[in-house]
């Protein structure tokens, strides 16, 4: 439509997954967008978190601050997460159930995310969209663990 601009800041990684995110106008935006420090440089801090699968075996990696629990997951080779929408919360295929001890700190999923959880399998109190939980430092030593079978 004539007079609508929307500007959307697309990460690609090196899994073949891709984050689309809405970005205010404007050249500011564009720059600290792209000025955020990566980990191979030194700049972002890691981030351990532990992913346990179905079966019970646990698997502990290093995530980047800023990057989600499902990135993470998916460069680590983290099996039972599939993230088919690549990060967009137009799925649940990468659904995994909190630790109590970290659900107060990981926070409650949106009204978005809580829809699309709809559609998992094995719904929990402690389900989320392993997308839409952001990487940060207060989150060093994250416990997740992965349903038996994904959406």
């Amino acid at each position: 439509m004539p007079g609508l601009t929307h500007r959307f800041a697309v990460d690609i990684g090196p899994a073949g997954a891709f984050r689309c995110e809405p970005v205010e106008p404007g050249p500011a935006a564009i720059s600290r967008r792209h000025s955020q420090p990566k980990s191979s440089t030194g700049g972002s801090p890691m981030v351990k978190i532990t992913y346990i699968d179905s079966a019970g075996t646990a698997r502990t990696v290093d995530g980047e601050a800023g990057s989600t629990v499902m990135e993470t997951a998916i460069n680590h080779g983290v099996p039972e997460i599939e993230a088919e929408c690549g990060g967009a919360c137009a799925c649940s295929t990468c659904h995994v159930y909190i630790d109590e001890a970290w659900r107060e700190q990981v926070g409650e999923p949106s009204p978005m995310e809580a829809d699309m959880l709809d559609f998992a399998f094995e719904v929990r109190p402690n389900s989320r969209l392993s997308c839409q939980i952001k990487v940060r430092d207060d989150l060093d030593g994250l416990v997740v663990t992965t349903p038996s079978r994904q959406a």
